[in-house]
């Protein structure tokens, strides 16, 4: 009996590299992202104890008491290599002191830089700019919150979509340029339980330019209108930074 043998159909590239564009308009490209993760936790002790653990461990990343719990702690890391999170920070929390704390899974986010497309240093925007803002010893508030935009955002054209966001994006360049305040964007897309799109850190020396910006935000076409859902809100005061 013949066999029915079906030629292979040719495998087609996917190209996950994200996209700049030089000075002198060249297309960059660059295939490398830093992932971020953030927990959230309750039923902390001395915030000193879970320092010198992490110092242990030789984790970069950042550790916030909680401004809303006063038994509250949050804790942002990051690698280039999502396995990190499964060999080195899993380990870590199911560890002494940590593995006595109670996880807040609301607070959960896993997200990774990403570039808009015209960006002259990719290797910057998407790893050495976040880790420098985490880590800076000035911008001691935090504010870490999941965004989910409408589905009605995607049906606009790529014109409208770039008018948007350029509204959005001027007012954060406008505080960062007064040094106010300062982002950290990461996609979050089929990382996030809810569904969400970005998650958004906001980090700043004091608190209320971070909520001033919040508030600016919403009066903005993006905010107002496409987007279905913000936080929730985890504010918090850095405890420790290491790059």
């Amino acid at each position: 009996m013949a066999l029915d043998i079906q030629p292979t159909p040719p495998t087609r590239a996917v190209d996950l590299a994200e996209r700049g564009r030089s000075p002198d308009g060249r297309p960059l490209s660059l295939d490398r992202r830093l992932f971020m993760q953030f927990m959230a936790f309750g039923e902390a002790h001395e915030t000193s104890m879970y320092v010198e653990r992490l110092e242990e461990a030789g984790i970069g990343g950042a550790l916030y008491e909680d401004l809303n719990d006063p038994h509250g702690l949050g804790l942002l890391t990051f690698s280039e290599n999502p396995d990190d999170f499964l060999t080195r920070v899993r380990p870590l929390l199911r560890s002494h002191p940590f593995a006595d704390l109670r996880l807040k899974p609301e607070y959960t986010m896993l997200g990774r830089t990403y570039s808009l497309g015209y960006e002259a240093d990719l290797e910057r925007v998407l790893i050495a700019r976040p880790i420098e803002r985490l880590t800076d010893p000035a911008l001691r508030w935090v504010v870490w919150y999941p965004v989910r935009r409408s589905g009605a955002f995607q049906q606009l054209s790529a014109e409208e979509q770039r008018t948007i966001l350029m509204e959005h994006g001027g007012i954060g360049r406008a505080y960062g340029q007064a040094g106010l305040a300062y982002d950290i964007r990461l996609a979050c897309y089929g990382l996030d339980k809810n569904d969400n799109d970005f998650i958004i850190g906001l980090l700043g020396s004091a608190l209320h330019p971070l909520s001033a910006l919040v508030e600016r935000m919403r009066k903005t076409r993006q905010t107002s209108q496409y987007l279905t859902s913000l936080g929730p809100f985890f504010v918090g005061r850095v405890a420790w930074q290491k790059r």
